[in-house]
């Protein structure tokens, strides 16, 4: 479609609320490249953390707008955080009455409220997109007020009632290179045979993953020790103290801060141990891998708890709570599933069967269809 044919319905922006950290910014991006190459304008708000990721899908029109936590210690940063939300909400309202967005789409976190509540009081359409399986507390306080609801998983924690009837599943975008496995077949580890093991921590790692994986496999009986191939992310300060670990134990093992070809590692893995972050989760899922989930035990709202459990429901992963997950518990969890082939191939189907592969485009097919669902106030 070219400029000149577009529709008249297009002409308006669709405007992307979004801050500046990886589990909100990115979901953002993939609906705007879908919506791009649909041919919709776009303008995406945001604070000063998320200016710079807008040049990776082709320059969108990118406007910075105030906003602040209301919560947290200290009298004084909470009345900074009310005066920011409502400072945010007034530029956020007047930069809308311009733009006249035909949809507001906000993906959580504090950057979105001032955007969205201002779009909510001007009658436009408007979405949020949830990532995990615990609505945020942004997202609890924009869910009443918008019009619809995107959600990651099925059920979602926070969310019932009037809620629940505005609430779409179409999962979180993954991206290209995970998307891409979602039909590559599981191969189950042979008996006696070789077992792949990724561990990841995130972008950043994690200590307790760290602290408690050598051990682990340093309690393995050393014939099923020798079949381990491992891949393991830890942070940059523990790699040195690992590394000499496994080395110790004669372990084959690649220890690094980050890999670039994470999805090549994910599709021969034959068992994952990682965090439960909602990205890592659709990732697991869409490429249908079986893991050990480790939440971590300070997010908030405990959120990633229930993301492990909601994988855990479908038959996908076992889930171990940081105070459960000790050298012994690990390797006994280790001993007993390399040795249970059918085991693993039916968490990877559990966890196949709970991905949602196509996303982005669900969710930019609920974005379009808010077109011409609301109006601006005059």
């Amino acid at each position: 479609m070219t400029m000149t044919d577009r529709d008249p319905k297009m002409s308006s922006p669709i405007v992307l609320v979004a801050g500046g950290t990886g589990g909100h910014v990115f979901p953002a991006e993939a609906l705007a490249g879908e919506l791009s190459r649909l041919g919709h304008a776009l303008a995406l708000l945001t604070d000063s953390r998320g200016a710079a990721w807008s040049k990776s899908i082709g320059g969108i029109t990118t406007y910075a707008v105030r906003a602040g936590r209301v919560s947290g210690v200290g009298l004084a940063r909470r009345v900074k955080g009310v005066l920011d939300l409502i400072l945010g909400t007034l530029q956020s309202r007047r930069l809308l009455r311009r733009l006249t967005p035909s949809v507001v789409v906000g993906f959580g976190g504090y950057t979105s409220v001032p955007a969205l509540m201002a779009a909510s009081s001007l009658r436009l359409p408007t979405l949020i997109h949830e990532q995990n399986a615990f609505l945020g507390r942004a997202n609890r306080l924009l869910a009443p007020r918008v019009t619809a609801i995107a959600t990651s998983f099925p059920k979602v924690e926070k969310i019932s009632g009037a809620m629940a009837r505005k609430a779409v599943l179409t999962g979180n975008p993954v991206r290209p290179a995970v998307r891409a496995l979602r039909d590559v077949p599981y191969q189950a580890p042979k008996r006696g045979g070789e077992v792949h093991l990724l561990v990841t921590g995130g972008s950043q790692g994690a200590r307790i993953l760290s602290d408690v994986i050598p051990p682990a496999l340093g309690a393995l009986d050393p014939t099923l020790r020798a079949r381990i191939r491992l891949a393991q992310q830890c942070r940059p300060e523990d790699i040195d103290g690992v590394t000499a670990a496994y080395g110790e134990m004669g372990l084959a093992a690649e220890v690094a801060p980050f890999f670039g070809d994470m999805a090549k590692r994910l599709a021969r893995a034959h068992l994952v141990i990682c965090r439960s972050g909602a990205s890592t989760v659709a990732e697991l899922t869409v490429a249908g891998r079986p893991a050990i989930l480790v939440p971590y035990a300070h997010a908030a709202d405990d959120h990633q708890s229930f993301n492990a459990r909601a994988v855990v429901a479908a038959g996908g992963a076992r889930m171990m709570a940081e105070s459960e997950f000790t050298p012994d518990a690990l390797a006994g969890a280790l001993t007993e599933l390399a040795d249970d082939p059918e085991a693993l191939a039916a968490m990877a189907r559990g966890a196949h069967g709970a991905g949602q592969a196509d996303a982005a485009t669900a969710l930019a097919r609920l974005t379009t269809s808010l077109i011409g669902g609301g109006r601006a106030a005059s």
